[in-house]
C-alpha cells in the first residue's frame, strides 16, 4: 500500500507541477473597454475556445500571450471593438414613423461618431468623443448662425500632439460639417488644456512658432560649422554656439514717387489743343442790327467844328459835284482793320510710380557665434601622443572657415570668438543598474527559481519516497527462504538480503534456520504457511 500510495502521489505531484510550468503568459488584449463591447468580445473568445481573465480590477481583459494579435485580427474581422461610439451604421435601424427631429437627432449622433472615429486613427490619440452644434437653417440671412464643434481628446500616457497635429484635426472636423469655419473647433485634451488656442502672432505677443524658428536657426549654423572644423581638428575636439537675432516684426509700405518733367520731345503727350481766329474790317459804313449802337459816328470823326462855306460846283457827267477846277474828288476812305488770334494747349503726362512693399518676416539681423576649440594632438616618433596649442595661422584660417560657412557679414554686426584651450577629458562615469536589478536577470531567476522547485520536489518524491519504498522491498524479499535446492541444502540470507555462503554442513544450515526464526519469525511463519498450502 505504501508503494502504491508513493506512485499515485509522484503522478500527482508531477502532473501538477506540468500544468503549473505549462501555465500560459497572460498579456492585455484590450483595457478600458466599454461594458457592451467587453460583452461583445467575451462572448466571441467563448465561441473561440480562447481561455481569458480579467485584471486591474476588471479594467483590463488577458488572453494568453502567443495569441494575442491572432484573437485581435479576428475580432477585428467582426467589427471588435466598437469604441463605445455608433456612427451611420444607426442611420440603418431607422423605425416606421420616426419624427423629423428624431431623425436630425440620430444625424447628429453619427456624424459625431464617425468623426471620433476618424481622430481616434491617430497614433497619439486612445479615445475621442466630439459635440456638434448644429443650428437651425433660417431665411433670413441675418438670422444664420455657423455651426461649432467641441472635441476632446484622451492622449496615450506620455504623448502629445504638436500644433500641427492639432491644426489637422480642427481643419478635419471644420471641412466635414457644411458652414463650419475652423475658429468655431475648440479641441481640449484630457487634463483640460486649450489645444486649439488662437495663434498669439495676431495679438503681437511672443509666438511658439517664432521661437522654434530661432532654435532650429540656431542649431543649423552651429551643426555648419561643426560639421566643416571637425574634419581639421578630430571628432569631439570643436564646440560651438550660435545665437541669432531674428526680427519677426510684420510691416507694409506704399509709396508714390514724382519724376522731373522730361523735355517735350521725349515726354509722352496726353492732350494738345489749338485754337485759331482771324478777322479784318474793308470799310466802316455801318453794319449790324440797327439802333443806338449802330448808329455811332465814324472813327475818327471827320466833321469840322466850322464848316466853309461851300464853293459853287459844277455838275458833272453823272450828277455828281465837280471841285473847283473841274476835276471831281472821291470821297476820303477809312483805313483797313485787320485782327487774328491762336491759342495752343498742351498737357503732357506725369511720371509716377507707386509701389507696395511687403517687408519679410523673420529677417536675420544679427549673429554672435563662440566656438571652442581643443589643443591639437601630436604623436612623437616613440608613439607619445601630447598636445600642442593651435598657431595663430590654423586660427585665423578655420575662422575664415566658418565665417564663410555661416555668411558672416560684418555690415550686419556678426560677432565672431574663436578659443583654443585643452578640453577638461575627464569622463562622468554613469552608475550602471547592478545585474540582480536588471529586467532580464529577474525574469531568467524567476524562470529557474520555477523549475529548480520542479526538480527539487522531484527528487524529493524520487531520493525521499520511492528510493526507500524499493530498498525495503529488496529486503523483505532477500529474507524470504527460497525453494530447496538440489540436495536438500537452503541458502541462509544475512541481515543485509546477501546470499550467504553455503553451509557446508546440516549443522551449520540448522543453525542459521535457527538464528532466521529468533530474528524474523514473521518469515519462518510465511515460509511454514507455504509448506502446508503446498502439501510439502
Amino acid at each position: 500500500m505504501g508503494l502504491i500510495l508513493a506512485f499515485a502521489a509522484l503522478i500527482a505531484v508531477a502532473a501538477g507541477l506540468w500544468l503549473w510550468g505549462a501555465t500560459p503568459d497572460y498579456r492585455v488584449l484590450y483595457s478600458n473597454l466599454s461594458d457592451r463591447d467587453g460583452g461583445a468580445i467575451i462572448d466571441a473568445l467563448q465561441q473561440m475556445n480562447v481561455p481569458y481573465k480579467f485584471a486591474d480590477g476588471g479594467g483590463a481583459l488577458l488572453v494568453p500571450s502567443n495569441q494575442v494579435h491572432e484573437v485581435r485580427l479576428r475580432l477585428a474581422s467582426q467589427g471588435l471593438p466598437k469604441g463605445g461610439t455608433v456612427g451611420f451604421e444607426l442611420m440603418e435601424n431607422q423605425k416606421f414613423g420616426t419624427s423629423e427631429f428624431l431623425e436630425q437627432v440620430n444625424y447628429k449622433r453619427a456624424l459625431e461618431g464617425e468623426l471620433a472615429r476618424s481622430v481616434q486613427t491617430l497614433a497619439s490619440v486612445q479615445t475621442a468623443r466630439i459635440h456638434l452644434a448644429i443650428p437651425k437653417p433660417s431665411v433670413f440671412v441675418k438670422d444664420q448662425e455657423s455651426p461649432s464643434a467641441s472635441v476632446v481628446l484622451a492622449l496615450y500616457p506620455g504623448r502629445s500632439l504638436d500644433a500641427g497635429q492639432v491644426n489637422a484635426v480642427v481643419h478635419l472636423i471644420s471641412s466635414s460639417v457644411p458652414n463650419m469655419p475652423a475658429k468655431n473647433v475648440t479641441v481640449v485634451d484630457q487634463n483640460g488644456t486649450l489645444l486649439s488656442a488662437p495663434s498669439d502672432s495676431a495679438s503681437g505677443a511672443l509666438d511658439a512658432s517664432q521661437l522654434k524658428y530661432v532654435h532650429q536657426l540656431e542649431t543649423d549654423y552651429a551643426k555648419r560649422i561643426e560639421d566643416i572644423v571637425t574634419p581639421l581638428v578630430g571628432p569631439r575636439n570643436v564646440h560651438a554656439q550660435v545665437s541669432a537675432d531674428v526680427d519677426f516684426t510684420q510691416s507694409e509700405q506704399t509709396a508714390e514717387s514724382y519724376k522731373p518733367n522730361q523735355p517735350p520731345n521725349q515726354a509722352a503727350v496726353l492732350s494738345q489743343q489749338t485754337l485759331e481766329s482771324d478777322s479784318s474790317n474793308a470799310s466802316t459804313a455801318a453794319s449790324g442790327i440797327p439802333g443806338a449802337l449802330t448808329n455811332q459816328p465814324p472813327v475818327p470823326a471827320t466833321a469840322p467844328l466850322t464848316a466853309p462855306p461851300p464853293a459853287p460846283a459844277a455838275a458833272g457827267p453823272a450828277g455828281q459835284a465837280k471841285p473847283p477846277g473841274g476835276a471831281a474828288t472821291p470821297p476820303a476812305a477809312a483805313p483797313a482793320s485787320t485782327s487774328s488770334r491762336k491759342e495752343t494747349t498742351t498737357n503732357f503726362q506725369v511720371d509716377r510710380t507707386i509701389s507696395h512693399t511687403k517687408m519679410p518676416v523673420g529677417v536675420l539681423r544679427r549673429l554672435s557665434l563662440a566656438v571652442v576649440l581643443n589643443n591639437h594632438s601630436v604623436t612623437d616618433a616613440a608613439g607619445k601622443v601630447s598636445t600642442r596649442p593651435l598657431t595663430e595661422g590654423e586660427k585665423k584660417q578655420i575662422g575664415e572657415l566658418i565665417k564663410d560657412a555661416v555668411g558672416f557679414d560684418e555690415k550686419r554686426g556678426d560677432t565672431l570668438s574663436l578659443l583654443n584651450s585643452a578640453f577638461d577629458e575627464h569622463k562622468e562615469t554613469v552608475a550602471e543598474v547592478p545585474l540582480w536589478k536588471q529586467p532580464e536577470t529577474i525574469t531568467l531567476a524567476k524562470e529557474g527559481i520555477k523549475y529548480a522547485v520542479i526538480a527539487g520536489v522531484a527528487l524529493f518524491l524520487i531520493l525521499g519516497i520511492i528510493r526507500p519504498a524499493f530498498r525495503n522491498l529488496n529486503r523483505v524479499l532477500a529474507r524470504a527462504p527460497e525453494p530447496a535446492m538440489q540436495g536438500g541444502e537452503i541458502p541462509p540470507m544475512n541481515d543485509r538480503g546477501q546470499a550467504a555462503t553455503y553451509a557446508a554442513s546440516y549443522e551449520s544450515n540448522l543453525g542459521a534456520a535457527k538464528q532466521l526464526a529468533q530474528q524474523d519469525p514473521k518469515i519462518v511463519a510465511s515460509v511454514v504457511k507455504e509448506w502446508v498450502t503446498g502439501n510439502e
